[in-house]
Order: structure tokens, then sequence, then C-alpha cells
């Protein structure tokens, strides 16, 4: 029978939060929602914050609207990187090697998968395709770089 268990740890400005839900496809998908997802809601919530302060307008209606943006923006968010995440993983147990083609690969299939789920056309969900790979091919070299 699966086990859950929840644990974290705070060292410095990092914050890191472990999630087990007995399978590490789950933990990572879950890992990329949470943590890609908390960082679109608290940009979304610091854009709203400037402006609000900015106008000198603040209303019941304002923050309602703003909660709305925070949860949209961390639920798509959060999706795209839980679903890069888990594709990564995939790409990489498939190959058995740990590599910067994974993350190519496993972007393009993501950019790929959003394309094609948001209805777009076959020309935008190539376009997507390789725009993903790019994406996270060079995010990945830039990650050896640090």
């Amino acid at each position: 029978m699966p086990r859950s268990s929840f644990g974290g740890s705070v060292s410095g400005p990092k914050v890191d939060v472990a999630i087990d839900l007995g399978n590490p496809f789950l933990n990572v998908i879950v890992d990329g929602f949470l943590k890609i997802g908390t960082v679109a809601v608290t940009r979304a919530a610091a854009e709203d914050a400037y402006f609000t302060v900015k106008s000198g307008k603040f209303s019941g209606h304002k923050f309602e609207d703003t909660l709305k943006k925070m949860c949209k923006e961390g639920a798509y968010w959060g999706t795209v990187a839980g679903v890069y995440a888990g594709m990564e993983y995939g790409v990489e147990r498939i190959r058995g090697t740990r590599d910067w083609k994974n993350a190519m690969i496993g972007g393009a299939l993501t950019g790929l998968t959003i394309s094609a789920a948001s209805k777009n056309n076959g020309d935008r969900i190539v376009i997507d395709a390789i725009t993903g790979g790019a994406i996270a091919t060079a995010a990945d070299f830039l990650n050896y770089l640090t």
C-alpha cells in the first residue's frame, strides 16, 4: 500500500519542500507543479500589489480579482511545469541516461502537449514544440553554468 509523507527544510533564502507520494514519477510532477505554481502566484500578487499601490485605490472587488488571477496563473504555470517535469523524468527513464537531450525532448513534448490541449492548429503546435524544446535545453545548459 502506498505511503505518503511530508517533509521540508529551510536554509538561507532557499525553501525546499518534499512530498512523497510513494511514486517517483508523481513526486517529480507534484514538485514541479508546486515550485513553479508558487512562483507564478507570487508574481501575480506582486504585480497586482504594484498597480494597487500605484493607483492608490484598494477595494474588495480588486482583491477578489487578484486572488482569482493568482489561482489562475499558479494553476496554469504549475501544470506546465508538472507536465514538463514528468515528461523529462519519463524520457530519462526510457533512455536510461541523464543528459541535456532529456530536457530537449521533454520540453518539446510539453510544448506539443500544452499547445494541442489549447486546441491550436498544426503549425502552432509544431512551433510550440520547438520552442518548448529550445527553452528547456537552454535552461538545462544554464543550470550547468551555476
